[in-house]
């Protein structure tokens, strides 16, 4: 089987955002007189969206500190959140090691690529261009861009149509269970790196279709299918 359509998870997969995620998070929890927490700890949030993060965030914090109940309005620490991550995004955004040649060789053979993410579509955009991957991708989605986000069969699915690609020859690569999922649920080839969040948990246990060692791994595993005109 070849491939034409490769779609890519942004966060752990593509490029490397927890570092500037916590401190979003964490400025946001001290704007309003809550404790820093460990980034490891919000690393393992990461995945669905920094509105879902930072919910999971204070949820475990008015755990294990039920006074704050009475003061903090989730709702306030969430426009905290995004008014202190659109100020860290892309500070300290890393792309994974051959993120860029990767991208190169594949948009160099005519494969069409794609952006997945959960996050909101701005902070997407955003690292994207920070980390100069802007320009590689035919279709950009974020979390709020459809009425859906991952795993829903849906976006997938939109992503093939918009690029008139078959659901056969469409790949997602990521780096969570919610990645593999969603690759399941729409009927195209999951793929996964180990290098990502995936709340801590190794990806290998999402039984992803494949599973690759590094970025540069996919782009010559496509190549050399489409190369060889077989599966």
């Amino acid at each position: 089987m070849t491939y034409d359509l490769i779609c890519f998870d942004l966060d752990g997969t593509l490029v490397d955002t927890a570092s500037e995620i916590a401190e979003a998070a964490n400025r946001a929890l001290q704007s309003h007189g809550i404790a820093r927490r460990p980034t490891a700890e919000i690393t393992w949030l990461i995945g669905a969206g920094t509105r879902e993060l930072m919910l999971n965030l204070l949820a475990r914090c008015l755990l294990e500190q039920p006074e704050l109940a009475g003061r903090v309005q989730p709702d306030a620490v969430l426009q905290s959140m995004d008014e202190h991550y659109a100020i860290t995004t892309g500070s300290q955004a890393v792309p994974y090691g051959g993120c860029h040649d990767a991208l190169e060789a594949l948009r160099a053979a005519g494969v069409k690529l794609a952006c997945v993410t959960n996050k909101e579509l701005r902070h997407a955009r955003r690292v994207l261009k920070v980390t100069r991957l802007d320009d590689y991708f035919d279709l950009v989605i974020g979390g709020d861009s459809l009425p859906e986000k991952k795993p829903h069969r849906s976006v997938l699915r939109h992503v093939a149509q918009t690029l008139e690609v078959s659901l056969a020859r469409t790949a997602h690569l990521g780096d969570s269970i919610t990645d593999v999922t969603a690759a399941r649920n729409a009927g195209v080839a999951a793929w996964a790196v180990p290098y990502g969040y995936n709340a801590g948990q190794p990806i290998a246990d999402a039984k992803p279709d494949l599973l690759f060692d590094h970025l540069l791994a996919v782009s010559q595993h496509v190549l050399a299918l489409r190369q060889g005109g077989g599966a």
